[in-house]
């Protein structure tokens, strides 16, 4: 079928600029991204990067990637791409039943996709993205030395649209190397289950001994709904009203994963594509080893939140950076 399993042998043979993939269906929205722009939010330029950064560093691990490679983030599925080249792939984040041709493929892991043949996914059960990488990445145009995509501020390819064709750095041939380097399938324990309640952790701001007792009982020990209003800018929630602040607050910069609450008092957690100011009070930040249950949490997904123990958090974020080797 085309799965690498241990003991295979193959070859790449770097040629740049090569035709990788060709985009025949983008499904509701695909998207290049890396691990983002930094350094740049003086300048009104959000950060952007995979909202899942989990299932993104997996993808590039499995190939033995370096964790700046591009991958396409694909959104709810229902998308297709076209091998122009033998290809060495991954695929994980949410199962959307992917196939090959009309062979199906297991997520999580690494595959070939050969020459002409088109690869597809469907709608994904459980989970909401999904992330496809090739051996060394796609070749894709950098502003800010990223080719993260960040749609409001019209950088990168914006939404990739039928008949795009992406340029990848390297590709399989039939010859002969050993393998048993690559890190081909993604233990058990790792691949994540994306259930229909999530629980996040919450380091408090600044700001919340500017919220009443009653106010933060209500946020703690309330169930909050995933809205369809949602996107990479931000996650939006429906539940009971936690009450705005009465002052006027002066707009500061937002940090990743900060959870806002506006004059309605329904609280939105603000992700990759966020505006870099605002000036809605916000009752602390979801933590970042969090933050992927979230990028998978589609709408009507229970969000349940608890006050995190910091230097809990501090470990757990090392370890993550530490085994992927993260540049940040």
């Amino acid at each position: 079928m085309g799965y690498l399993m241990a003991g295979d042998k193959v070859k790449f043979k770097w040629r740049p600029n090569l035709q990788a993939l060709e985009v025949i269906n983008p499904g509701p929205l695909s998207q290049i991204q890396d691990l983002g722009r930094f350094g740049v939010s003086q300048h009104g330029l959000s950060q952007g990067g995979p909202v899942d950064l989990h299932a993104y560093c997996w993808a590039n691990y499995l190939l033995n990637n370096a964790m700046a490679c591009s991958q396409i983030e694909v959104t709810l599925g229902q998308a297709s791409f076209k091998a122009h080249d033998d290809l060495l792939c991954s695929l994980t984040g949410a199962d959307c039943r992917a196939k090959i041709d009309d062979i199906p493929l297991k997520p999580w892991q690494t595959f070939r996709l050969k020459k002409n043949q088109i690869l597809s996914l469907g709608y994904p059960e459980h989970g909401l993205r999904s992330y496809l990488a090739i051996k060394q990445g796609f070749d894709t145009p950098k502003v800010a030395n990223s080719a993260a995509t960040v749609i409001r501020d019209k950088i990168g390819l914006v939404a990739l649209k039928q008949g795009d064709k992406l340029n990848g750095a390297g590709t399989l041939n039939n010859q002969k190397m050993p393998y048993s380097h690559m890190h081909h399938i993604v233990p058990s324990q790792f691949r994540p289950h994306y259930p229909s309640a999530v629980t996040l952790r919450v380091i408090e701001s600044y700001q919340e001994a500017q919220f009443s007792a009653a106010d933060k009982h209500t946020f703690y020990h309330s169930p909050y709904t995933v809205s369809p209003y949602c996107d990479r800018m931000g996650c939006r929630l429906t539940g009971p009203v936690i009450s705005a602040l009465n002052q006027d607050l002066i707009s500061e910069p937002i940090a990743y994963g900060a959870i806002q609450i506006p004059p309605n008092g329904q609280p939105i957690i603000l992700l990759n594509d966020r505006q870099t100011l605002g000036g809605y009070a916000k009752i602390g930040s979801v933590a970042r080893v969090d933050l992927p249950k979230l990028a998978q949490a589609k709408p009507d997904t229970q969000i349940h939140f608890i006050q995190a123990n910091r230097q809990e958090l501090l470990q757990e974020w090392l370890q993550f950076i530490h085994f992927f080797n993260l540049p940040f």
